[in-house]
């Protein structure tokens, strides 16, 4: 039987009404349009704070060697995953707001959107392994440095990046099985998994069921993971003896939980929404997709620093001048 080919191989008939697309349109933000260029500047700023904040911190921890330790080593993780994820949505973003580019390649969606759910899943490892930091500082506290020995850091580093390639690089490489017809247009100013299958014309059921279990076995499995790390704090937290105590070990956590709740409450409600909720206006899945990619990059450095003493001192010094007579700046060694 003749017909059109789609590039994966899939034959529509040859009268069929159906055209096979080639690009997809990404949208900015719904009914807005008209001020789009208005809008821009405080996404602008948003990235501006997003790349000096994350580099900032990244740049004191590796200069200081008394910020060598597990705690501030999985800080620095984590502002490399928030600077990935912001490279990879922020610029997009920017581009339909000032310029109205719109279109993008099969390739250059895919690997956006393989970029974007990669450096997803390795922040909320890292929040994971920031967790169980918590719980050996608290629970473990004699034990805490040879517990989480600089090894044990390179170990989990090591195994966060190959869980998440090996999960992350398949789903690409599905999508080039699938045909897509009619409608390009997304409903996020990126390209995300959940929202391209939906175009697909083809039986879309194998990326789907994998799509949901790359989502729950990584993220999913982190936050329960998360959860009963928390569980066992709290269980440690009470059985000190003092209140101030308790406080005092309860305020060590307090950034690392702003941290899970920035970063898991809209993942968490995107995801559902996309895959069984009902049929929502689409500045509905717009705003919790953008709270989900743009706000934790911004905010993680922000509580973090407002909550760290050592490491505003830390930038402090590295950015204020010496004594009168000095010219350079104080470097951290």
């Amino acid at each position: 039987m003749s017909g059109k080919a789609c590039t994966s191989g899939i034959i529509l008939p040859t009268n069929s009404t159906t055209s096979i697309v080639s690009t997809f349109v990404v949208t900015g933000i719904p009914g807005l349009e008209a001020v789009h260029i208005w809008i821009s500047i405080p996404f602008c700023a948003m990235f501006f704070i997003t790349l000096v904040s994350n580099m900032t911190i990244i740049t004191v921890i590796c200069k200081d060697q008394t910020l060598h330790v597990p705690v501030y080593l999985f800080l620095a993780m984590l502002a490399v995953s928030d600077l990935g994820l912001s490279l990879f949505t922020f610029p997009t973003m920017l581009g339909i707001f000032w310029l109205d580019a719109r279109e993008l390649t099969f390739s250059a969606c895919f690997t956006q959107m393989f970029f974007i759910h990669t450096f997803q899943d390795f922040e909320s490892a890292i929040i994971l392994a920031m967790a169980f930091d918590r719980y050996v500082a608290i629970s473990r506290p004699l034990h805490y440095s040879s517990i989480l020995t600089n090894g044990v850091i390179a170990r989990i580093g090591l195994a966060i990046i190959v869980r998440t390639f090996t999960v992350q690089v398949p789903l690409p490489i599905l999508l080039r099985t699938l045909c897509f017809c009619d409608s390009n247009v997304l409903s996020h100013s990126y390209c995300l998994h959940p929202d391209i299958i939906k175009l697909s014309c083809s039986n879309t059921r194998i990326n789907s069921i994998f799509g949901l279990f790359v989502v729950l076995s990584t993220m999913g499995l982190d936050f329960l993971f998360i959860l009963f790390s928390y569980v066992l704090i709290l269980k440690t937290v009470l059985s000190i003896a003092s209140y101030g105590g308790r406080l005092k070990a309860l305020n060590t956590c307090i950034s690392h939980i702003c941290a899970v709740i920035l970063f898991f409450t809209p993942m968490i409600c995107l995801s559902i929404l996309h895959r069984f909720g009902p049929k929502l206006p689409s500045c509905i899945y717009v705003t919790m997709a953008n709270m989900h990619f743009l706000i934790p990059p911004v905010m993680n450095p922000v509580v973090y620093v407002a909550k760290t003493k050592q490491i505003r001192d830390k930038i402090q010094k590295l950015f204020t001048k010496r004594r009168p007579g000095e010219s350079q700046v104080t470097l951290i060694t």
